[in-house]
């Protein structure tokens, strides 16, 4: 009895007779899994991500807006009233301002001008820059020297290089004067920016000078990142010099070539601060821009509507330009060869 009894109690419990016990497994799958809904550590991770976004977003979109959405809003504003700088604003004239400032000649002029200066700058600074950005890329004694001189030019403030420009092209006893004179030449009788048939060449050569570092540099940036396998391999093949830089360089450079061409456009058309101090928009409104003549009806002549909606003009040439090069131009870029697969398709 003594081994029945033991026997009876080694051997295991029936299912019907032991006790029911709970799976480890089944426990920890009762629990929420982390991050889940009925868990709040993912919530406090997502709010935490969205706090620390709006601290570093918020001081910046406060700046945009108070800097650039809220004039926006204010110039739109004033446009519509005819408004002499002082007291409110009551005399309310619709679009009147706007018909006015269209159809004033000097504003038509003045954005002639600042097509020809985009233009110019654009055919003159693009070969110039890729030319010495070619140039300067190759392994040189001071090409480090080269590169500073080049670019000091346009880290030079606009009103310092504006003034010492203009002390170098004063008529007769300018620096630029007594050079031609010393080589048997003669500027104009009223001086490079004192002749009207002059005066806005002489502002492209200085505008120019002062920013054609900054193509050169940005051009050298993109340079940087042309393979020397490829300009290798196409040596192999026999190509020259010509052939590299058409069908290798330029192509691979376009990126930055189409960058700059916007920048410059768009500091093209919003141009004043070299023109105020070189020529003032004169003489006889020969080299006036957008934006010198928006400034002059504003605080020479107290029409503050007028000058809002010519502020307002400039805003909208300047939205278009860009948006039409954005859409034509950088396009390619910014989508690269999604446009052509869905043609093909």
């Amino acid at each position: 009895m003594a081994d029945g009894a033991t026997a009876r109690m080694g051997a295991p419990a029936s299912p019907a007779t032991s006790p029911a016990v709970t799976p480890v497994a089944g426990r920890a799958s009762a629990r929420p899994a982390a991050g889940g809904p009925g868990d709040g550590r993912g919530g406090g991770k997502t709010l935490r991500r969205n706090l620390e976004i709006a601290f570093f977003v918020t001081p910046a979109l406060l700046l945009f807006l108070g800097f650039v959405v809220w004039p926006i809003i204010k110039a739109a504003q004033m446009s519509v009233y005819r408004w002499k700088g002082f007291g409110p604003m009551v005399d309310f004239v619709g679009l009147k301002n706007y018909v006015s400032v269209l159809q004033n000649e000097v504003f038509t002029d003045a954005l002639v001008h600042n097509l020809i200066i985009v233009v110019a700058s654009i055919a003159i600074q693009l070969p110039l820059g890729l030319g010495i950005a070619l140039l300067l890329n190759r392994k040189m004694r001071g090409q480090g020297t080269l590169r500073t001189i080049i670019f000091v030019p346009y880290v030079l403030a606009e009103v310092i290089a504006a003034v010492v420009w203009f002390q170098l092209l004063q008529p007769k006893y300018g620096v630029i004067d007594t050079m031609l004179a010393a080589v048997g030449l003669s500027g104009p009788a009223q001086g490079f920016l004192g002749d009207p048939d002059v005066a806005l060449f002489t502002v492209i050569v200085v505008l120019t000078w002062k920013y054609l570092g900054l193509a050169i540099i940005l051009f050298l940036a993109g340079l940087q990142g042309v393979p020397d396998e490829l300009y290798e391999a196409a040596q192999l093949d026999g190509a020259g010099w010509w052939d590299i830089q058409r069908r290798i360089t330029i192509p691979l450079l376009g990126p930055t070539l189409r960058t700059w061409a916007f920048l410059s456009m768009i500091g093209s058309l919003q141009l004043f601060d070299m023109v105020w101090i070189l020529t003032g928009g004169g003489p006889a409104n020969s080299t006036t821009t957008m934006a010198t003549f928006l400034v002059t009806e504003g605080t020479k002549r107290q029409n503050y509507g007028i000058a809002a909606a010519a502020s307002v003009i400039l805003f909208v040439v300047a939205l278009v330009a860009a948006l039409l090069y954005q859409y034509f131009i950088l396009r390619r870029d910014t989508l690269g060869d999604a446009p052509r697969k869905k043609a093909k398709a």
